[in-house]
């Protein structure tokens, strides 16, 4: 009667062990699966940020980007306000997009250029007495040689330098390549009147006599209207 009476204690015992060992189970699952909700949810917020994130930063780019696209339309109306609006926003557009890509050039600068090469016309079409065509006055030799740089197919002279985006892809490509080498005041001289003269120039610590007149009168009229974009605000 003892040996039964231990048996089933023994046996009551392994129930209950089994038992707690079940409800144990239960619980760690259970707090598994709450711990695995929380982390998910945790991860789900961490997207969530950074989505936003990346949407302010978008918003942000795009908010600087249509600054300076209505900061260059505004200048192209000084100086041309009968030319269509799609080619004004076009205009805009690239030269925008220029400045990004060419981070040693600025927007009121690539503007101050266009204005003085154009001869305060803004007119895409114009051709200088010395046959430099289009905003940015670009000569047909060195445009065969710039667009061939650039990736654009030479058609005729007509055909690219009078096209307003080609013309400012050439000019800004090749006005870029000499600040690289000389700085802006360098760039500007080797633009107008050749590599040789803005290099012997700069050399003589930016002596009289060295570049043509023409240059020299250039470069602080470039520069003037540089500075009045820098200062203007829309």
């Amino acid at each position: 009667m003892k040996r039964k009476n231990t048996n089933l204690i023994s046996r009551y015992r392994n129930i209950l062990l089994v038992g707690a060992v079940f409800v144990l189970f239960i619980s760690l699952a259970g707090f598994s699966i709450k711990y695995l909700e929380i982390d998910r949810n945790q991860e789900k917020i961490r997207s969530l940020e950074h989505s936003l994130m990346d949407l302010k930063a978008a918003m942000n780019i795009d908010s600087v980007r249509q600054f300076h696209i209505q900061k260059i339309m505004a200048i192209i109306d000084r100086y041309n306000s009968g030319l269509p609006s799609n080619t004004k926003y076009e205009i805009a557009d690239e030269m925008y997009r220029l400045s990004q890509k060419y981070t040693n050039l600025n927007i009121d600068l690539i503007c101050a250029t266009v204005t003085h090469e154009s001869a305060l016309s803004w007119d895409p079409m114009i051709t200088s007495k010395a046959g430099a065509m289009g905003l940015m006055q670009i000569m047909p030799v060195t445009g065969i040689y710039l667009a061939a740089e650039e990736g654009i197919p030479w058609t005729s002279a007509e055909e690219i330098l009078y096209d307003p985006i080609y013309s400012l892809r050439l000019g800004v490509r090749y006005l870029s390549t000499f600040a690289e080498i000389y700085g802006i005041e360098g760039a500007l001289a080797a633009y107008n009147g050749g590599e040789r003269r803005a290099s012997l120039w700069l050399a003589s610590n930016k002596a009289q006599g060295i570049l043509f007149e023409e240059t020299e009168n250039y470069i602080p009229s470039i520069l003037k209207f540089y500075e009045d974009y820098q200062k203007l605000s829309m």
